[in-house]
């Protein structure tokens, strides 16, 4: 093959790549019941003026699986925190005992369950259009290298190429939303 159609392969697979790894922080983002300082990773704290990451204002710690506590560095943060909790609307209602912020974080009920199941599959199929995407740059650039002299041969076979990235990368999604499914339907 041309070192242009390698250039076309390895940039659409590094793009569904991309498109994998999106989906694997989104489905972070879907809490699945158990308590995980990746379900305030959307959260930012106005530290002096400028929204700050709340893992950048205090240790963020899980003592057990329905528990989530915040340390601030500075006692002074305390109702800043527990502010930025509320405002970002993750459903959780912040207490705090003078030192720490801590989260209950509620058992999930089954209607709440399907509707993160349903999220999943959205971000799953957002992920699926990114690969499709990719797929359809990767066959335009190889129309337009047929166009301009390359052969018709080499070109079906990195058409097929293409393809199979693409069946593969669908694949992996569907493993990563099967397994996502479970871990929200697990009582």
């Amino acid at each position: 093959m041309t070192e242009e159609i390698e250039f076309i392969l390895d940039s659409t697979k590094e793009s569904m790549i991309g498109s994998i790894e999106h989906l694997e922080k989104e489905f972070l983002n879907i809490r699945a019941g158990k308590a995980s300082p990746a379900m305030l990773g959307s959260v930012f704290v106005d530290y002096y003026g400028s929204a700050t990451p709340l893992s950048q204002v205090a240790k963020i710690s899980v003592p057990d699986a329905r528990t989530i506590t915040l340390q601030p560095f500075e006692r002074n943060m305390l109702h800043t925190i527990e502010k930025a909790i509320m405002i970002a609307n993750i459903g959780f209602n912040p207490m705090n005992n003078g030192d720490i912020v801590i989260i209950s974080v509620p058992p999930l009920t089954e209607e709440r369950r399907r509707d993160l199941a349903k999220q999943a599959k959205v971000e799953a199929e957002d992920a699926k259009i990114g690969i499709r995407n990719a797929r359809k740059d990767a066959n335009t650039d190889i129309k337009k290298l047929e166009k301009e002299g390359t052969s018709e041969d080499i070109c079906k076979s990195a058409e097929e190429e293409v393809q199979i990235l693409t069946n593969t990368y669908i694949k992996k999604i569907d493993e990563h939303l099967a397994v996502k499914e479970a871990e929200i339907m697990k009582v």
